[in-house]
């Protein structure tokens, strides 16, 4: 049975004309000259897509879309806007809406958008029933908890996942922010489609524009032949872009329009290619602190905000420590070949009585290295890294970023009150380091604030952890 489009245009032409092309395209159509009118027809005919005006008289389209979310079923809802109404549509969103096409209409977008919306009522039936279970079992795709806090993460991303909005998740380093971008997607329409993610920090300023947007031939030296970026690779599926705060302000410049036009040029091209991408951004640091200092800029922030997703420290969920740490032994008997059945309950209460300033990556370091050493039965105390919880433990760091891994080892390294304790015979570099890395942590990882505690230059204080990061990886 071929899917309803009902179209909500106070414009008679354009009216009569976007009904004319959405029926070319196999769809039953109605329309309507008002948001009122609309509501009626949706009340009688049950469209499964209601692509409507913003500005109308009797009932604009966000009057329509509010009735619209009050009803029992589900119906997609693509607002048209004209130009400088895009505040609106972003309003528009929040409450609900699927997707958002400026005027005037481009008919290859309207059709996307369409299709993605179809394929989306498609996957709902089997999405609610995976949600039961999730809410039963403690799990969402790769997150795992039962906690009031997870609870309410879950209920987030069920909620997000299923439009076409971009999301920001922020939250320390090692809380599973990748797991929530890709928990979106395969909660979404696109989970048939690719999942990319990019690093902004780890790629040199000099390269990341050719990463993300691609390049042709000969565009700069070493471009010897064309080159798809993150975006073309990511085409109808999702694309994280973690840390991008550290991503370089005429970068962040063509992302936002990017997001905003749906359209993409690569480096040294003239022409611009269409691109359909849900864009996830997660970074640690306070957004609004770094929108103030010019680290993220403010037009981009809010375009990608429309959703923000704040993972807690796991030292805030303690009681997710058990569930976590069961799904992360199933994970290593498979990814070592191992056979341990559980932990003892010692182990379980010195694993919950500990912070875990690392967060769920210094978890899974932790369970990886008690399973290997193990093999098989329970894993107990006697397999915990040794000093493990003690004033002064600093376990290697492996897995994630040197950056995430090094932060989580400093965090481990003091006591909780705000003293640097600096034994005789210490260098004045290694106090020097200490200072620094302490402040850190007492400003959560917040460089900006920690510069200014130390009455240092921000670059000075990047400049600092740059060549502790090298030592420690020339250590290892």
């Amino acid at each position: 049975m071929l899917e309803k489009v009902l179209i909500v245009e106070d414009e008679m032409n354009a009216r009569t004309g976007l009904t004319e092309l959405v029926e070319s395209w196999g769809y039953r159509t109605e329309c309507a000259a008002d948001g009122a009118e609309g509501f009626e027809k949706i009340l009688q005919w049950s469209p499964a897509i209601v692509v409507t005006d913003l500005m109308m008289p009797r009932m604009d389209g966000m009057e329509l879309l509010s009735r619209i979310m009050e009803l029992p079923q589900r119906v997609s809802v693509v607002m048209l806007t004209a130009q400088g109404s895009i505040e609106s549509a972003v309003e528009a969103m929040r409450m609900g809406a699927y997707d958002y096409i400026p005027k005037p209409v481009e008919p290859v977008r309207l059709k996307t958008i369409l299709q993605n919306a179809i394929r989306q009522r498609e996957a709902d039936v089997e999405l609610e029933v995976t949600r039961r279970q999730l809410r039963d079992t403690g799990v969402l795709g790769p997150l795992v908890g039962n906690s009031q806090e997870m609870k309410a993460i879950f209920s987030l991303i069920e909620r997000v996942a299923p439009s076409n909005v971009s999301v920001l998740v922020t939250g320390e380093s090692g809380t599973g922010k990748e797991l929530v971008a890709r928990a979106l997607h395969d909660l979404s329409s696109r989970r048939n489609k690719p999942f990319v993610a990019v690093n902004c920090a780890a790629i040199p300023e000099t390269l990341i524009e050719s990463e993300i947007f691609g390049h042709e031939k000969g565009a700069f030296t070493g471009a010897v032949e064309r080159r798809a970026g993150c975006f073309e690779l990511a085409e109808e599926g999702t694309l994280l872009l973690d840390e991008i705060g550290e991503m370089p302000a005429a970068t962040q410049a063509k992302l936002l329009r990017v997001l905003e036009d749906r359209k993409l040029r690569r480096l040294g091209s003239k022409v611009e290619t269409p691109v359909d991408v849900r864009v996830v951004a997660a970074t640690n640091k306070n957004p609004q602190e770094a929108v103030a200092n010019g680290e993220l800029r403010g037009d981009l922030f809010y375009r990608l905000n429309v959703f923000n997703i704040q993972m807690p420290p796991l030292r805030a969920h303690r009681d997710d420590v058990k569930p976590i740490a069961e799904k992360m032994i199933d994970l290593m008997n498979e990814r070592h070949h191992c056979t341990v059945s559980g932990m003892t309950d010692a182990l379980l209460t010195r694993l919950t009585a500990y912070a875990w300033p690392g967060n769920v990556r210094e978890l899974r370091n932790t369970i990886e290295r008690a399973t290997i050493l193990a093999g098989s039965g329970l894993l107990g105390t006697e397999h915990l890294p040794p000093h493990f919880g003690e004033p002064g433990f600093a376990p290697a760091a492996h897995g994630g970023s040197q950056r995430a891994g090094h932060y989580a080892a400093t965090q481990q390294l003091y006591s909780d009150d705000n003293a640097v304790r600096v034994q005789v015979g210490t260098t004045v570099d290694e106090a020097e380091k200490q200072l620094i890395l302490r402040t850190l942590l007492s400003t959560h990882n917040n460089k900006t604030k920690a510069a200014e505690i130390l009455g240092i230059s921000s670059k000075t204080l990047q400049n600092k952890l740059k060549e502790y990061n090298a030592t420690t990886s020339g250590t290892e």
